[in-house]
C-alpha cells in the first residue's frame, strides 16, 4: 500500500512541476498523446490531477475525454488509409472476421465499450478496426469521448471518495483478471442489447396492433 501511495504521489508531484504552466490543459495534452500511437500512464496522471484539484474534477473528466478523442484521430487516419492490411497482419483470420462482423452491426458500441476499459484492454486495435471498416467520423469521435467520459468519471469519483489508492488497486485487479472481467462485462452488454432490442420490438408490435385496431374500427364504421 505504501508503494502504491508513493507511486501516485510521485506522478502527482511530477505533473505539478512539469505541467504547471499548462494548468488543467495538461490533462488534454496527455490524453491526446495517449490516444494516438504513443501510450502513456494515463490513469495515474488523471488521478493525480483530480487528487490535487478536487473542485475541478469534472473539468478533468471532460478534458481527458476530449483529448483521447482528438488523439485517436491519428489512428483513424492510419486505419482509414491502410488499417485493414495492418489488422490482417496482426490478427488471425478468424479474429479479423469476428471483429469485422461485430462492427457491421454495432459499430458505436463496439468502440465505446473498449474506450471505457483501462489497460490492458486492446483499445488501439479496436480504434484501427473502426477506421478500417469506415466508421462514420463523427460517430467515431463521439464513441471514444463517451467511453472515456464514463471511465474517467468513475475514476474521479473513486478518487474523491476513497483516495487515489483505490484506482490503482482496481487497475491492478483488472490487469490480473482481465479475461474474467471482460467476459462478465461483455455478458452484461449483450444482455442489455437483447433487452433493448426486445423493448423496441415490443413497441413496434404495439404500434402495429394499434394500427390494425384503428383500421378495423374504421371498416366497421363504414360498413355500419
Amino acid at each position: 500500500m505504501n508503494k502504491i501511495k508513493h507511486f501516485v504521489h510521485a506522478y502527482g508531484d511530477w505533473i505539478k512541476h512539469v505541467l504547471a504552466p499548462l494548468g488543467p490543459w495538461g490533462m488534454l495534452a496527455f490524453a491526446a498523446v495517449d490516444g494516438s500511437f504513443m501510450g502513456m500512464p494515463l490513469d495515474p496522471i488523471f488521478v493525480g490531477y483530480v487528487y490535487h484539484d478536487r473542485s475541478r474534477f469534472l473539468l478533468y473528466v471532460l478534458l481527458g475525454s476530449a483529448g483521447s478523442a482528438l488523439g485517436s484521430i491519428v489512428l483513424y487516419v492510419i486505419g482509414y488509409m491502410g488499417g485493414e492490411v495492418l489488422l490482417r497482419k496482426r490478427l488471425s483470420p478468424e479474429r479479423f472476421e469476428k471483429i469485422h462482423a461485430s462492427f457491421e452491426h454495432h459499430k458505436f458500441w463496439e468502440l465505446m465499450f473498449p474506450a471505457m476499459l483501462p489497460p490492458p484492454a486492446p483499445f488501439k486495435i479496436v480504434v484501427l478496426a473502426a477506421a478500417a471498416f469506415e466508421m462514420n467520423f463523427a460517430h467515431f469521435l463521439l464513441a471514444i469521448f463517451a467511453g472515456r467520459f464514463v471511465r474517467f468519471l468513475i475514476e474521479a469519483l473513486l478518487t474523491l471518495w476513497f483516495g487515489p489508492q483505490i484506482v490503482t488497486l482496481a487497475g491492478n485487479l483488472f490487469a490480473h483478471h482481465f479475461i474474467g472481467i471482460l467476459l462478465g462485462a461483455g455478458a452484461l452488454l449483450v444482455a442489455w442489447l437483447i433487452w433493448r432490442r426486445a423493448k423496441r420490438q415490443s413497441a413496434a408490435n404495439k404500434n402495429a396492433a394499434g394500427k390494425d385496431s384503428a383500421l378495423r374500427s374504421e371498416e366497421t364504421r363504414l360498413i355500419g
